[in-house]
Parts: C-alpha cells; sequence; structure tokens
C-alpha cells in the first residue's frame, strides 16, 4: 500500500522524525489552505509551544527537498506550501483577498497538451496560477 500521510511518506523515505517534526507534518496535512512558514509556525506552535520558526524553516526545507512539499509563489512575497502527492490543480487567485481558489478545467488540459504537441513536446507537467478581481455583480 503507497503511503497515505506526510508522516507515511517521511517514514518511507528514511527521514528522522523529531516529535517537533511530527507536529510540523500534522499541521501541514491538516491544512486546506497554503501557508507559508509563518503561518505554520504559528499552528505548529499552537500545539507545542517549543516549536521555533527556524525548525518549522528547517523541517519545510527537509519536506521540500524530499519531494513531500511543493513550494508555491503566488506574487505576493511570501512562499507558501502544499502537499506534494496531491491530484493535479491550478490555482486561481484573488488579487483583492489573496484568496487561493484551486481548480481542475480538462478544456484547459487538453489545450496545453495541444500546444506542447504542436511545439514538438510532449508535456510533463506544469503549474499554471490566474490572477484576477472579482467581477462587479450588475
Amino acid at each position: 500500500m503507497a503511503a497515505t500521510t506526510i508522516l507515511d511518506r517521511c517514514e518511507a523515505k528514511g527521514l528522522r522524525l523529531t516529535d517537533q517534526r511530527r507536529v510540523i507534518a500534522g499541521v501541514l496535512e491538516a491544512a486546506t489552505d497554503h501557508p507559508d512558514v509563518e503561518e505554520l509556525h504559528a499552528r505548529a506552535a499552537a500545539v507545542d509551544a517549543r516549536i521555533s520558526i527556524a525548525t518549522v524553516y528547517r523541517t519545510v526545507k527537509l519536506f521540500e527537498e524530499a519531494g513531500l512539499l511543493d513550494r508555491v509563489d503566488f506574487g505576493d512575497g511570501r512562499a507558501r506550501y502544499e502537499t506534494a502527492d496531491r491530484d493535479h490543480h491550478d490555482h486561481l487567485i484573488d488579487l483583492t483577498t489573496g484568496e487561493v481558489i484551486e481548480f481542475v478545467d480538462p478544456e484547459i488540459e487538453a489545450l496545453q497538451e495541444k500546444i506542447a504537441q504542436r511545439l514538438g513536446y510532449r508535456l510533463k507537467g506544469h503549474r499554471m496560477e490566474l490572477y484576477g478581481v472579482k467581477l462587479k455583480k450588475a
């Protein structure tokens, strides 16, 4: 059976898991948004006040290098994170509120494949972020 949680994948990769790394992994697993290091630290410190921001930075770097986390940048100057094992999705970022909306669109996926093929490539992956403001209701 494939490793399903960050903790399972850490263990499968042979990463040493301290109690603090376990807390940080749990916070990441529970996140439904795209937290930055400061947000991760606040959430982890609420569980274990001994967790320093330096520990969160080191753990995030370790998890990212191990392929457990993806860093995403939505143009606001903050590196944010999401688990690397999630199903493919794209992002729409609301420039007014900062809300990040995840979506999948089969037409966009097919068009990207078609464009790559037309240019002589087989697409191996992509990342797309759209930036916008809500339309005013009439």
